[in-house]
């Protein structure tokens, strides 16, 4: 399912980006190797958790699914529209729980911040804001999340 940059247009935001991201199932890893360095990517990293692969100046992330709540993201991904064609698109909830853990993995990628305030405030009327305060919770930044919230303009 695609996430990251382009997963945003999907959902209301639309912001530059320079390589594609899909969350897989992490049971699939050693078979989208081999496809993809069959496809001419070179791998660049690869861990249990995540992959990174570039063919000239294509770069392709691949974010392994093996946890629980994230094999549940995966199977919930939704068909969208996107700039690449049809596509599952992790929901917007899911979005914003990975920008999440981006953010607090690396507090100097504002990046992801800024994707979080945009994805609330082009969605706020569709997001399941409990589900939303869950990943704010997991990261014990609950009350990074209210002071999102507070910086919405009345509806």
């Amino acid at each position: 399912a695609l996430i990251g940059g382009l997963a945003l247009a999907a959902h209301q935001v639309v912001r530059a980006t320079q390589d594609v991201d899909f969350l897989v199932d992490a049971d699939e890893a050693g078979r989208l190797d081999s496809l993809l360095v069959g496809l001419g990517y070179r791998c660049i990293h690869r861990s249990e958790d995540a992959a990174n692969y570039l063919r000239g100046d294509e770069g392709l992330d691949l974010l392994y699914a093996h946890r629980p709540a994230a094999r549940r993201l995966l199977s919930e991904a939704e068909e969208r529209v996107t700039p690449m064609g049809t596509l599952r698109v992790v929901s917007v909830e899911g979005l914003i729980a990975f920008k999440l853990q981006g953010h607090v993995n690396d507090p100097a990628r504002v990046r992801d911040l800024e994707d979080i305030r945009a994805l609330i405030k082009a969605n706020r009327q569709s997001i399941r804001f409990d589900e939303v305060r869950q990943y704010f919770h997991l990261f014990d930044r609950e009350a990074l999340l209210d002071e999102l919230l507070a910086e919405l303009p009345p509806a």
